[in-house]
């Protein structure tokens, strides 16, 4: 699949492809943003499959995650990581999932129908 701006529950979402490099810099957040914006409709949502994150992302201690949220959340898009991210079970990384997916900021989805659940809200 490739990157394409796609409308769930009527919300614009910018879907990265599955394949691909992993996002690991600033930077690659940065550019997910811009074309996020660049899509048409201004997507309010950026879904970026598990898969193409880099290991640093799912150890919060390196600080990535929360860069990645943060630079997200300061330029008002969304961010979706989707897919299964049980496999990291470390407890601080589950208690963030947990915690992120009760905002409006940063979800984790199983897959798009459970994103489509949470657009719901």
């Amino acid at each position: 699949m490739t990157d394409q701006l796609e409308h769930i529950e009527d919300v614009p979402v910018f879907v990265l492809g599955a394949d691909g490099p992993a996002l690991a810099t600033e930077n690659d957040a940065l550019d997910l943003i811009v074309a996020a914006g660049h899509h048409g409709a201004d997507a309010k949502w950026a879904v970026v499959p598990a898969s193409r994150l880099c290991s640093d992302f799912f150890t919060l201690s390196t600080g990535f995650a929360g860069m990645m949220a943060q630079k997200f959340t300061s330029y008002g898009v969304g961010l979706v990581i989707l897919g299964d991210v049980s496999g990291y079970a470390s407890k601080p990384f589950q208690d963030w999932v947990r915690e992120t997916n009760k905002g409006r900021h940063v979800w984790f989805a199983r897959d798009k129908q459970h994103l489509a659940e949470l657009l719901r809200g």
